[in-house]
């Protein structure tokens, strides 16, 4: 398939007085699918934009988002049990050991066998991961950081509301307690 970039969508631009903001005051079914189609795409172009400065960075070392992501859980978590990695990327064991494979030989992260059960593999940064972990993840704070700069303390509640109900229901729970546990990135 081939992608298509556009600098901007054929035929008029509508102001925003005729094409309000997600949640504006368009009334009735059609108005109501054409708000959460903007959700939706203004979700995407800022996962888009959320990504693309660590996707420049890790395609310059040959490395992909599935990297990204290890290294993410790994950095916020040392001692993440392989196990509990999968349960977070819900992904494969096959794709994890790939992309661990290719982590650990080129000595961004390392693993050792668990101390009470010699099966259990933890998973730890080097000093290297660490200082790709942090570049990868400089311009995303940056980039939250401005957004919510922009936002008052009620829309930073809603914002945070917002982005737990996206998380399906059943793992909320988990995704918190998640969260919770991990270090504060200050310390």
């Amino acid at each position: 398939m081939t992608d298509i970039i556009r600098s901007h969508a054929p035929g008029r631009r509508k102001s925003a007085a005729e094409n309000p903001e997600p949640g504006g005051t368009r009334h009735g079914a059609e108005g109501d699918a054409r708000d959460l189609m903007a959700f939706a795409e203004l979700f995407f172009f800022a996962y888009r934009d959320f990504i693309s400065d660590p996707d420049a960075i890790l395609a310059d070392i040959g490395y992909g988002r599935a990297h990204h992501r290890v290294l993410h859980f790994v950095n916020r978590q040392p001692g993440l049990r392989v196990a509990d990695l999968l349960n977070i990327l819900k992904i494969t064991k096959q794709s994890l050991a790939r992309v661990l494979k290719q982590l650990i030989d080129n000595g961004y992260i390392r693993q050792q066998a668990g101390k009470s059960d010699r099966r259990e593999r933890l998973l730890y940064p080097t000093e290297k991961g660490s200082e790709l972990g942090s570049c990868l993840a400089k311009p995303q704070l940056r980039r939250i950081s401005l957004a919510i700069a922009a936002a008052s303390d009620d829309e930073k509640k809603a914002i945070q509301r917002f982005l737990r109900h996206m998380i399906s229901e059943d793992e909320r729970l988990y995704v918190a307690d998640l969260i919770v546990r991990q270090p504060d990135p200050k310390s």
